[in-house]
C-alpha cells in the first residue's frame, strides 16, 4: 500500500501509465543513457539510470538492449538485464564486448524497461552513437586492429578503412586462409575462421584503395599463438628449513616470444607480498627465496601473456617439506665378507634415514636401510660379500619424521674385497687313450658354478699316484691359462687330483681314479636325433651311479676338438645337450658314463646330428653290367661314415628312357620339377651297393642316376648317366620262326600249289562244254540223256577181279526179269586215258571198267541216289533193257566206299553232281 503511495506521487513525471482490471503496471523509461568505448579492449561501455523513484520503489528490473551498426539493417545483438534497484540511486551498467574493432563502424544503443513482474515495456530510449573513424577525414585507407595478438582456433574480424570518397579496392591475408569477404564501398571486412599457427610467426593483412599511389595501401601483422598452460607439479620445498625452493613444469610452447612470451609471478598469500626470487626455467621452472623463521605458507605462481593467465597454489608446512642435500666425502673399510661405508651430510640438526645401494657381480642391486648418525657423520656396515669382489655403493637419505622425499643420491664409490682361499671344487674330467706299455690320459678342469677363485692370481696343481702302493707322487703345476695337460701312465690303477692355487691357499681337491687296464667289450653306437635346440640324449639309468657324465667334442674334424663333459645327477635319465658351437651337418659323438666313489664306467655312445643335410656328393657309379633287359648298377666305394652329413639311410636310382617318360612295374613315380616323369627305386640298406633294374626295353637309351639319401633327404637331381640296351637276340630267333619259316612253307605251297590242287582238288570241267550233251538220239521230256557209248573218258577205274566178274551185267542177262545184287566196292586204281579208242572183244571172263570223258551229270534229275544206301539188284522186264540199263540215271558214286542208288533212293536231291561209274557194255553191235 504504501509502495503504491510512492508511486502515486512520482506519476507526473513519467511518460507512461496504464491501469489493468486485476493487476496494475508502473513504467519507468531510462532517463539517462550513456555510451563510451575501450578501443584497447574493444569494449561498449553503457551507462543509463531509471531515476530516483525507481529507486525508492526498490524494484527488480528487467532491461532489454541493443546494439545497431552503421550501415547494416539488422540488429547485431540483442541482450536481457535484469538489475535489482538499490536506494543508492547509482547509474546502472552494462559492458559489451565486439568482435569487430570498434574503430571500423559507428555504434548505437538503445535501452528499454519494464518492471519484472509487469508485462509492460517502456519506450525504447534514442539511439546513442558512438562514432568510428569511418566518419573521420583519414590521410590513407586504415586496417584495424592494426596490431593484435590472435588466439589459435578463434575467430577474428579484420576491417579496413578507406578515406572519403575512396573504395577499398583489395583486402586480403598472407599466408592465405579461409575468410568470409564483406564490404559496403568504404569499409571492408574479412571475418577469419578457426585461426591457425601456419609455421611462420605472424599472418600479415594487405589493403589497397582503387587508387595506386603510396598513401593508397596499407598494412597490419597479427600474431598467432596459444595461452600459457597451467603450471603442472607446483610444489615447495626445503634442505634448511630456511630456504624455500618452488618448482614446476612450464607447460606447452605457446608459440609467443620476446616480450610476449609467458611471464611468471610467485606470491604469498598470508603475508600479501610478492615473493622476492627470480625464475629460471629449462627442463623445469624454479624458484628460491628466504622465508626467514615463517612456517606455515601459501604460495601461488601465476603465469600470464597477452592471451591469458593461469595459476596454481601449493600450501604447506615447511618441517613437512624437507628435502635433504645429498651425502658427500664417502669412505670406507673392508675385509674379505664385509664392507663399512661412511659419509657426511650437511643437513645439520635434521634426524635423518638413510639408504645405500649396493651393486653385486651379477647385476643384482641391493638396499640397506640405516638410521646411525653421528655429530658429523653417518656409517652402515654391509655383511655376507664375496671374497676379492668389486662392489659399487651410494647413498641418500630423507628426514626421519615427516618424511618428504629422498636426497640426491651421493657419488658412487667402488670397492673390492679383499681375497681368501679358492672355495668349492673344480670339475675334472679326463680322456684314456691306449699306447703301447700304458695309457695317455689327457686331464681336462674348469671352474664349477659352485667353484670361486677369491683371488686375483690363481694357478692349478695336478698330481698323480699308484692306489696300489706307497710310491711317490707325482706333481706338476700350472698358471691360469691352462685348462687341460696329458700325463703318461702303466696299467695300473692311478688316483689323480687337481687343485686350485691363489695367494692365500688352496682349494679342497678334485680327484679322479683311473682303474686298472682291462680289455672291454666294445660298445655299439646309437643313433641320436637332434632338434633345434640341441641333440636329445637319454641312457638307462642304475642306482649303484651317484652321477653321470656326459663328454663330447665341439669341434670333432679339428684336433684339439673343444673336449667338453657335463655332469648329471643320480636321478636322470635323459638330457638335452646344445652348444653355440654344434652346426647342422657335422656328425657329434657322445659317451655316456656312470661314476660312483670318483670311479667312472662307460655305458653307452651315442652318435648324432643337430639336424641332417644331403649328401654332399652322390654316389660313383663304377661298373655298369647291361643286357637287353636289365642293367646292373655297382658303387661299392660309396662312404657311410662320420664324413657324411648325415647318416646314410640308403640309396634311390632313378631310371628313364631318355625320349618319353618312365612306367617300369614295380617302381615309383618320381616327378621332377620340368614334369618329366622317372622311375623310382628304393635301396633302403646303406651297405647294399649294387642294384640291378629290370623289364627294361632291348635297343632303347636310358637316362639313370643313383642318389645317396640321409635322414635330411638328399641333393636335386641333375646329372644323369646315359645307357643303350642291347638288342634281343632271342626275337632274332622269334622273327625267324614266326616270319620267315611260315614264308618258306608258303613258298613252298605255292610252288607245289598246282600240284596239290590236282592232287586233292581236281578241276570240274563245265558240262557245257561235254560232248556227251551233243547227242540227239535220247530225251526223256526235255532233258538229253547221257548215251554211255557217246562218252570217251578221261581215266579209268579199275576194280579187282573178283568185283569185276560180279559187276558184269550183261554176261548173266535172260529173257526172264532178273534181280542182280551188286556189291558196292573201293576202286583199287585210277588209270588215266589218253583218248583214244579200243575195242574190245568179250572174253569168258566179264571185266568191270569206268571210262570218263567228263564227269557227267543231270542237273535236273528227279530222283538222286543215296550215297549211303545199299544199291538194289537191277532188274529187267522188257527186252530193252540194255536202253535202260545204260541211262545216266543208274550210276555209282565212286567218292563212297560200297554205296550205288536207285532211282528210288535218290529222291530229294536235284542239283548235287555225282560221279558216275559207267560199265563197259555191248551197245547195239557198236564200240564204246
Amino acid at each position: 500500500m504504501n509502495h503504491f503511495m510512492v508511486l502515486a506521487v512520482l506519476l507526473p513525471l513519467r511518460t507512461c501509465y496504464t491501469t489493468y482490471s486485476q493487476q496494475e503496471s508502473i513504467v519507468f523509461p531510462v532517463t539517462y543513457l550513456n555510451v563510451s568505448k575501450d578501443l584497447a579492449l574493444q569494449q561498449l561501455l553503457v551507462e543509463w539510470d531509471v531515476g530516483k523513484s525507481a529507486h525508492d520503489a526498490e524494484l527488480t528490473m528487467s532491461f532489454e538492449i541493443q546494439v545497431h551498426r552503421t550501415g547494416e539493417t539488422t540488429t547485431v545483438w540483442t541482450e536481457f538485464h535484469n538489475v535489482t534497484l538499490d536506494k543508492s540511486g547509482k547509474p546502472l551498467h552494462w559492458i559489451w564486448d565486439s568482435d569487430l574493432p570498434l574503430e571500423c563502424m559507428s555504434h548505437s544503443v538503445k535501452i528499454r524497461s519494464k518492471a519484472e513482474a509487469s508485462k509492460m515495456w517502456s519506450q525504447w530510449s534514442v539511439w546513442e552513437t558512438v562514432p568510428g573513424l569511418d566518419t573521420s577525414n583519414n590521410s590513407g585507407p586504415q586496417i584495424f586492429p592494426n596490431e593484435k595478438i590472435v588466439e589459435e582456433g578463434s575467430d577474428i574480424m579484420l576491417c579496413c578503412i578507406a578515406r572519403k570518397g575512396q573504395i577499398i579496392k583489395e583486402f586480403f591475408l598472407d599466408p592465405p586462409v579461409h575468410v568470409f569477404n564483406h564490404t559496403n564501398g568504404q569499409v571492408g571486412l574479412l571475418t577469419v575462421k578457426n585461426v591457425a599457427h601456419q609455421g611462420v610467426p605472424h599472418i600479415s593483412a594487405y589493403c589497397r584503395e582503387s587508387c595506386n599511389e603510396e598513401q593508397c595501401y596499407d598494412h597490419a601483422v597479427y600474431i598467432v599463438g596459444k595461452p600459457p598452460d597451467t603450471p603442472n607439479y607446483f610444489s615447495c620445498q626445503t634442505q634448511d628449513m630456511r630456504i624455500v625452493t618452488c618448482t614446476w613444469s612450464q607447460g606447452g610452447d605457446t608459440n609467443l616470444y620476446g616480450r610476449h612470451s609467458p611471464k611468471y609471478t610467485l606470491s604469498e598469500e598470508f603475508s600479501k607480498q610478492t615473493v622476492p626470487c627470480t625464475v629460471s626455467c629449462s627442463e623445469q621452472c624454479s624458484c628460491s627465496w628466504d622465508i626467514g623463521q615463517q612456517r606455515i605458507c601459501n604460495i601461488t605462481v601465476t603465469v600470464e601473456n597477452p592471451l591469458g593467465k593461469k595459476t596454481a597454489m601449493d600450501v604447506f608446512d615447511v618441517t613437512h617439506r624437507i628435502y635433504p642435500a645429498a651425502p658427500f666425502q664417502l669412505w670406507e673399510e673392508y675385509t674379505d665378507t664385509e664392507i663399512t661405508l661412511y659419509w657426511k651430510h650437511r643437513n645439520k640438526g635434521i634426524e635423518l634415514f638413510c639408504q645405500t645401494e649396493v651393486f653385486q657381480p651379477d647385476g643384482k642391486v641391493e638396499l640397506h636401510n640405516s638410521s646411525e648418525t653421528h655429530l658429523h657423520y653417518s656409517s652402515i656396515t654391509l655383511g655376507g660379500l664375496q671374497p676379492y669382489t668389486t662392489y659399487t655403493a651410494r647413498v641418500r637419505c630423507g628426514a626421519a619424521k615427516h618424511f618428504w622425499r629422498w636426497s640426491e643420491w651421493s657419488e658412487v664409490r667402488t670397492i673390492r674385497t679383499k681375497e681368501a682361499t679358492p672355495s668349492g671344487k673344480l670339475d675334472i674330467w679326463r680322456e684314456i687313450t691306449p699306447v703301447l706299455g700304458g695309457r695317455n690320459v689327457t686331464l681336462f678342469w674348469k671352474q664349477a658354478p659352485s667353484f670361486r677363485a677369491n683371488g686375483g692370481s690363481i694357478s692349478y696343481e695336478v698330481s698323480w699316484e699308484k692306489v696300489e702302493d706307497d710310491s711317490k707322487p707325482e706333481s706338476i703345476s700350472f698358471s691360469s691359462v691352462y685348462n687341460s695337460t696329458r700325463i703318461s701312465i702303466d696299467n695300473y690303477s692311478y688316483r689323480i687330483s687337481i687343485m686350485a692355487k691363489n695367494k692365500v691357499n688352496y682349494s679342497l681337491p678334485s680327484v679322479l681314479i683311473i682303474p686298472k687296464a682291462t680289455g672291454t667289450e666294445e660298445l655299439k653306437e646309437e643313433q641320436v636325433n637332434g632338434t633345434d635346440d640341441g641333440i636329445f640324449i637319454s641312457w638307462e639309468p642304475r642306482h649303484i651311479y651317484d652321477s653321470y657324465v656326459i663328454d663330447w667334442c665341439n669341434f670333432p674334424m679339428l684336433q684339439p676338438c673343444d673336449f667338453q663333459w657335463k655332469r648329471f645327477g643320480p636321478n636322470t635319465s635323459s638330457a638335452l645337450i646344445n652348444s653355440a658351437a654344434f652346426v647342422p651337418g657335422v656328425r657329434y659323438n657322445f659317451h655316456i658314463y656312470g661314476s660312483v666313489a670318483n670311479r667312472a664306467f662307460l655305458l653307452a655312445k651315442k652318435t648324432g646330428y643337430l639336424r641332417e643335410l644331403p649328401p654332399l656328393l652322390d654316389p660313383l657309379v663304377e661298373k655298369v653290367e647291361l643286357t637287353f633287359n636289365a642293367v646292373t648298377l655297382s658303387w661299392g666305394s660309396y662312404p657311410t661314415n662320420e664324413s657324411q652329413p648325415g647318416f646314410v639311410r640308403g640309396y634311390h636310382v632313378y631310371v628313364s628312357p631318355v625320349q618319353e617318360n618312365c612306367s617300369l612295374k614295380r617302381s615309383k613315380k618320381h616327378v621332377l620339377p620340368d614334369d618329366s616323369v622317372l622311375c623310382k627305386y628304393t635301396i633302403e640298406n646303406p651297405e647294399e651297393k649294387r642294384y640291378t633294374v629290370k623289364n627294361l626295353l632291348s635297343n632303347t637309351k636310358y637316362k639313370l642316376v643313383v642318389k645317396a639319401y640321409t635322414g635330411g633327404g638328399e641333393t636335386p637331381i641333375v646329372n644323369f648317366r646315359y645307357i643303350d640296351t642291347p638288342f634281343n637276340s632271342n626275337m632274332l630267333y622269334l622273327l625267324v620262326l614266326l616270319v620267315i619259316v611260315p614264308s618258306l612253307v608258303a613258298a613252298v605251297c605255292r610252288w607245289k600249289m598246282t600240284w596239290v590242287k590236282e592232287c586233292c582238288c581236281p578241276v570240274i570241267p563245265s558240262p557245257n562244254k561235254s560232248k556227251v550233251l551233243s547227242f540227239k538220239e535220247f530225251k526223256i521230256g526235255s532233258e538229253k540223256e547221257l548215251k554211255i557209248c557217246d562218252t570217251i573218258p578221261d581215266m579209268l577205274a579199275v576194280d579187282s577181279k573178283a568185283e569185276a566178274q560180279k559187276l558184269h551185267p550183261w554176261s548173266q542177262l535172260s529173257s526172264t526179269t532178273t534181280e542182280d545184287k551188286i556189291d558196292g566196292h573201293n576202286s583199287s586204281w585210277i588209270y588215266p586215258n589218253e583218248n583214244e579208242e579200243r575195242d574190245f572183244i568179250p572174253t569168258p571172263t566179264p571185266q568191270t571198267h569206268t571210262w570218263f570223258e567228263n564227269f557227267a551229270y543231270s542237273s535236273h534229275l528227279a530222283v538222286e541216289s543215296d550215297p549211303y544206301q545199299i544199291p538194289e539188284r537191277l532188274q529187267a522186264s522188257k527186252p530193252e533193257l540194255s536202253v535202260v540199263l545204260y541211262q545216266p540215271h543208274y550210276y555209282f558214286d565212286i567218292f563212297n566206299e560200297d554205296v550205288a542208288s536207285t532211282p528210288r533212293e535218290t529222291a530229294g536231291r536235284k542239283t548235287s553232281p555225282r560221279y558216275i561209274s559207267q560199265t563197259d557194255v555191248h551197245c547195239l553191235g557198236r564200240r564204246l
